[in-house]
Order: C-alpha cells, then structure tokens, then sequence
C-alpha cells in the first residue's frame, strides 16, 4: 500500500506515523525525544526512529513513497535545515538531507511544528472548507500558522504566525523573548498555571485545575480566568484585524476546557470588533495527531509537486 512517513518531535516526545494517500494513520509509534542526552543523541534518534518506521513499512505495506518531518524551534523549510530550538539545543541541523540519507534516498519535507499541526487543521480538521484561516494552540507558549487557501504562510524569514509575542500589556511582564507584556506570558497553559498556583499558594496546581475551579464558581478563578482571556482576546483582535481570516481555531491544552474556554472567549472577542469581519472561533480537531497527519501532508505534497515537474518538463 503506498503511505509516506510522518514524525512529530516535541520537546518531550516524538509522535510518528505511516500515513496513507486517504490521509489514513496505518501504524503509529511513539517514543521520548531524549533531549537529556544532548542536540547530536536527538538527532540521532530522529534518524533511528524513522529507520525503525521504514523497516515496519517495507515488511508490511512496502517501501514508503517520501517522509514528512515536523520540528520545533526556527525551520528553514526551503532548505531543510532545523536552524535553533532553545528546548532541544540544536543549531543549523540540515535534518532533511540527514533523513533523506538515512532512508536510503527518499524524498523528504521539513516542516514548523505549529505550521504543520495548522496544515492538517486547515485541510481536514476544524479548518476544513476555509479559504482562510488562523490556527493558534495555547500550551507552553502561543505560536500561529497563518493558512491560506490549502497551504501555510512561513513568511520571508520563517516566522510568521508568532501571535504569542504580540505585546498585549505594555510594561508588563517580561518574556523571555526580550519584550514586554507579550501574549504568551498571559494567556498560554503555562501562564495560566503559574498565575493559578500563585493565586492557591499550591505549587502543583494548573491550568486545567483552575478551568475546574471555574466551572465550579470559584471567584479566584473566575479573575485568573477572565485575565486570561481579556489578554488573548487582544491579541487575536489584533491579529484578525491583521489577517481577516474565515475561521479562527484554537488549539493546544487551554482549549481542552472546552466551552469553559470558548463561552467566554467569543464574547471577549465579539466585544473588541468594530469594523473588523468576526471569524467562526472553533476547536482545533485532531488533537495530538495534528502534527503527524500535518507531516504526512508535507510528505504527499512533495510528491505531488515532483509529479507535476515531471508532467511538464
């Protein structure tokens, strides 16, 4: 059976896949990316991983037909370099020539993480059917993928769709990204969580608590709560305002309290337009497998563009 190979790597873990030409998930495997044991044993994993999925492939589907890799950090998609991840300590790393050689000359995509969990929302998941849309997952940080009629703006320098460092509150809290008052350090699971833990005085308590402690009424959460939102609600102003797009989905572990989240978010942002068109603002779809089924997107339309080289050349 044709299928390509689709990797996933996170910060913790990595998330692969064989992935049919129906966008079907024929075999899935996960396993920890080992960012303890330093960037050159990352690399090496990810290499030994999608060797392990090729081996799987070949003895039960046949050869895979091109691979798909999505990764964190700064991506030079054209050239295929995983130019800096701050989580995974790499610099410059031309993963996909690596990966390409490793799987004995298989055509291979590099993607953004984010971008590529947006590419998979925007075609079959929540975006499906929008000419435009913006996807943004609220987890340890904010980011953005920017999609536009089938594909994902990365921008000139790769860094389009970073909303969460859109400043929000001026003079506020630092970021670690050297501004002021950005939107990640207000609205993201992460800063949820530590405003929740400071508001309890209990170390271990988290976003998803506090989303429970609001369902439950609790006046403390309510305002961390509300914060939250006010925050994020300015910034997605601030960046459909910007784009204009059909739909808005929101993503990530913030959004797992459901309509928790949404309720209150959609008034936040209906409140805040003014001659700006209202996007639909809906969940993100394919949870965790966003990313695989995203890298296997990037993986089948590698193949499509050499098929349609070869057609006119």
């Amino acid at each position: 059976m044709r299928h390509v190979i689709a990797l996933d790597v996170g910060g913790t873990g990595m998330k692969a896949a064989l992935v049919g030409a129906d966008g079907a998930l024929l075999h899935r495997a996960r396993r920890a990316t080992g960012r303890e044991r330093g960037p050159d044993a990352v690399v090496e994993g990810i290499l030994d991983f999608a060797a392990e999925l090729r081996a799987y492939g070949a003895e039960h589907l046949g050869e895979p037909a091109a691979a798909g890799l999505a990764v964190p950090g700064i991506v030079d998609e054209p050239g295929g370099i995983a130019a800096y991840s701050a989580n995974l300590g790499w610099r410059d790393v031309p993963l996909r020539d690596l990966l390409a050689a490793r799987l004995g000359g298989v055509p291979v995509a590099l993607g953004h993480d984010v971008r590529t969990g947006g590419l998979a929302e925007g075609r079959i998941g929540a975006g499906q059917g929008a000419d435009r849309f913006l996807f943004v997952p609220l987890g340890t940080g904010i980011a953005g993928a920017i999609g536009i009629a089938g594909r994902v703006e990365a921008g000139a320098h790769g860094f389009a769709g970073e909303i969460g460092h859109i400043v929000v509150r001026p003079g506020g809290t630092p970021c670690p990204c050297g501004q002021i008052g950005c939107l990640e350090r207000y609205a993201s699971a992460a800063a949820v969580s530590e405003a929740w833990a400071a508001a309890t005085g209990n170390p271990d308590a988290d976003a998803a608590d506090c989303a429970k402690a609001v369902e439950a009424g609790d006046s403390n959460a309510v305002r961390v709560w509300q914060d939250a939102i006010d925050a994020l609600a300015d910034g997605l102003v601030t960046a459909l305002t910007l784009l204009d797009p059909r739909t808005l989905i929101i993503g990530g572990g913030l959004a797992e309290a459901g309509e928790t989240l949404f309720t209150p978010l959609r008034d936040a942002v209906r409140q805040r337009v003014t001659f700006q068109k209202l996007p639909s603002i809906v969940p993100a779809a394919l949870g965790d497998t966003a990313g695989c089924l995203g890298a296997g997107l990037l993986a089948w339309d590698l193949l499509d563009s050499s098929d349609r080289t070869e057609v006119t050349a």
